[in-house]
């Protein structure tokens, strides 16, 4: 792959890494502080559990996201990055351009896919 393109992915790789951690530390912060007392509404207090059990849901996807963001900074500086970890091939511009994260190519992908609806 071509330097430029590989420079390319690593600063919007970085820069995805960097929101998501900010947007971690602002979740983290509003629970701090968020209003811990009493809700002589129980529905009240079921809105505001629901509501943080979904953002902390969120933030569980995003914390698995940015260690594969690290570890494809990490291909990167290691030289396979759009490098299929299953069959060796190239990986597509396109492809990674749409999820630079991967490490599989498109047909690799769609063979794991059927492979997990067969089961």
């Amino acid at each position: 792959m071509e330097p430029t393109f590989l420079e390319e992915f690593r600063v919007q790789l970085n820069h995805w890494m960097k929101e998501l951690l900010s947007e971690a530390d602002r979740t983290r912060d509003g629970m701090n502080t968020e209003n811990k007392g009493t809700f002589p509404d129980p529905a009240d207090r079921a809105t505001m559990e629901s509501t943080r059990n979904f953002t902390l849901r969120i933030r569980d996807r995003e914390r698995r996201l940015i260690t594969k963001i690290q570890e494809a900074l990490a291909r990167i500086d290691e030289g396979t990055f759009g490098v299929c970890e299953v069959c060796g091939g190239e990986i597509s511009v396109g492809r990674l351009k749409a999820r630079p994260v991967t490490t599989l190519c498109i047909e690799c992908k769609e063979t794991q896919e059927a492979e997990e609806q067969q089961a």
